[in-house]
C-alpha cells in the first residue's frame, strides 16, 4: 500500500471528532443480524464486542502496517470528501459514486494482497484503486478528465485501471466485472502465476445471472478468485429487503458447495482476517471464496442521488458505528498510536488530498489527436 505524506497540524473533521460517533458499534462477526437497523443501545453494546475482538486481531500485525491501514482510510475519506466537494462545484462531470463508510473494506481486504495480486471492481473504485497503489493524483485527475488521469482522462470516474499495480477496473455494468474477474482468475490458474483475484461487487448484481454462472464456474474448475459482495444495504435506492428474497448472500455459495463467509465491514481487522482465509484458500488450494462484507454508504448512491429513501436518523445510527473511529479508538486502547500520532495521520491525509488536487486543477485536457488512441471497438 502507498505510503503517508509528510505531516503538519490538521483541520477539524465532524466524521472523527463528533461525541456521538466516538464510542458506538459494529456488528457480531460471522452472522448476520436479522433486522435492518440497530437501535443505539444495542450498538453501543455491540461497538464494545467488536473492540474487544478487534484488539486481539490488532496483537497479531506489526504497528508499521496497521499505521498504513489507519492512513489509507482516513485519506479515502478525505479523498471522497474532496470529490464531493468539486463534483458540486462543477469540476468533475458525469457519474461520480462515492466510498465514504465502505472504507474499512478495501483497506482490510487489498491489506492481505501480494503487489502481483488482481483487483476487479464496480464503478464505487475510487478508494479500491488508491489502496491498490495508484496516486491520489492520477485518481483525481482522472475524474477531472485530465491528461494527466490514470487512463488519460477517458474513463471518468467508474473506469479507473493500471496495468502496473494490477487493478482491472472499474466497471460501470452492474455484475458485469464478475465474469471478467472469474476469467482473471482462469488465467492466472491456466499460466500457474500463483496469482489470486479480488473481485468486488455490490449486493445489488447478486441478482444478476453472471454471479451464479460465476461462482458455479469458479468452484468446478477450481480458480483462485476471492468474490466480494460489498453489502451496503441498498442497491441504487432499493434497499436489499425490498430486492432480495434469500437475505443471506454469503449462503448464496453453498449451492454451488463454494467456502462462505459473512463479514462485519465495519471492522478492518475482521475484513482482513476473513480476506487472510480466503486468499489462503485460493493460493495454496487453488479454492474460490465468497464474502458478504456488509457495511453501509453514507452518502447517496451516486451524486446525483438525494437518499429520500431513507432517513437522516437511520444514517446518523450507522455513523454511530464508523469503521474509522472504531479502529482508531481500538489502536489507542492497544497503545499502538497517540492523539498525536492521528492528528499526524490525518494530516497527511489531508495534504496528499491537496496536491491530487493541484494536480488535477493544473494537469491539461487531453489533446484532439488523442480522441481514436488506444480505442480498439
Amino acid at each position: 500500500m502507498p505510503k503517508a505524506a509528510t505531516s503538519r497540524k490538521p483541520e477539524k473533521r465532524d466524521y472523527l471528532t463528533s461525541g456521538k460517533g466516538a464510542k458506538k458499534a459494529a456488528s457480531k462477526p460471522n452472522k448476520p443480524d436479522s433486522n435492518t437497523f440497530l437501535d443505539v443501545e444495542e450498538a453501543i453494546k455491540e461497538y464494545e464486542e467488536r473492540k474487544a475482538s478487534q484488539l486481539k486481531a490488532i496483537k497479531l500485525v506489526d504497528n508499521a502496517t496497521l499505521r498504513e491501514m489507519l492512513y489509507q482510510m482516513v485519506l479515502g475519506r478525505h479523498f471522497e470528501e474532496k470529490c464531493a466537494e468539486v463534483y458540486r462545484m462543477g469540476k468533475i462531470g458525469g457519474f461520480c459514486h462515492l466510498y465514504i463508510g465502505q472504507e474499512a473494506i478495501a483497506v482490510g481486504s487489498m491489506s492481505m494482497l501480494e503487489d502481483n495480486d488482481m483487483v476487479i471492481t464496480s464503478y464505487r473504485d475510487h478508494v479500491q484503486a488508491m489502496v491498490k497503489g495508484m496516486s491520489p493524483e492520477g485518481v483525481l485527475a482522472e475524474l477531472y478528465g485530465k491528461e494527466g488521469g490514470c487512463v488519460k482522462g477517458k474513463g471518468g470516474s467508474m473506469h479507473m485501471f493500471s496495468k502496473e499495480h494490477q487493478f482491472f477496473g472499474g466497471h460501470g455494468i452492474v455484475g458485469g466485472q464478475i465474469g471478467v474477474g472469474t476469467g482473471m482468475a482462469y488465467a492466472a490458474k491456466y499460466k500457474r502465476t500463483g496469482q489470486v483475484v479480488l473481485c468486488f461487487f455490490g449486493e445489488a448484481a447478486v441478482n444478476q445471472g453472471i454471479f451464479h454462472e460465476s461462482l458455479n464456474m469458479a468452484e468446478l474448475w477450481g480458480l483462485p478468485c476471492i468474490y466480494i459482495c460489498e453489502n451496503n444495504r441498498y442497491g441504487m435506492g432499493t434497499s436489499q429487503k425490498r430486492a432480495m428474497s434469500a437475505r443471506s448472500i454469503a449462503k448464496k455459495a453453498e449451492s454451488y458447495e463454494m467456502a462462505n463467509e459473512f463479514v462485519d465491514g465495519m471492522d478492518v481487522m475482521a475484513v482482513r482476517g476473513a480476506t487472510r482465509r480466503a486468499v489462503e484458500r485460493a493460493r495454496n488450494e487453488g479454492k474460490p471464496t465468497l464474502l458478504e462484507i456488509r457495511a453501509y454508504r453514507y452518502m447517496g448512491h451516486s451524486m446525483s442521488d438525494p437518499g429520500n429513501y431513507r432517513t437522516r436518523e437511520e444514517i446518523q445510527k450507522y455513523q454511530e458505528r464508523d469503521p474509522i473511529i472504531l479502529f482508531k479508538d481500538s489502536l489507542k486502547e492497544a497503545k499502538v498510536l497517540t492523539d498525536k500520532d492521528f492528528e499526524e495521520i490525518e494530516q497527511q491525509a489531508i495534504e496528499a488530498t491537496d496536491r491530487a488536487l493541484k494536480f488535477s486543477e493544473e494537469s491539461p485536457y487531453p489533446d484532439e489527436s488523442e480522441l481514436l488512441a488506444d480505442v480498439y471497438a
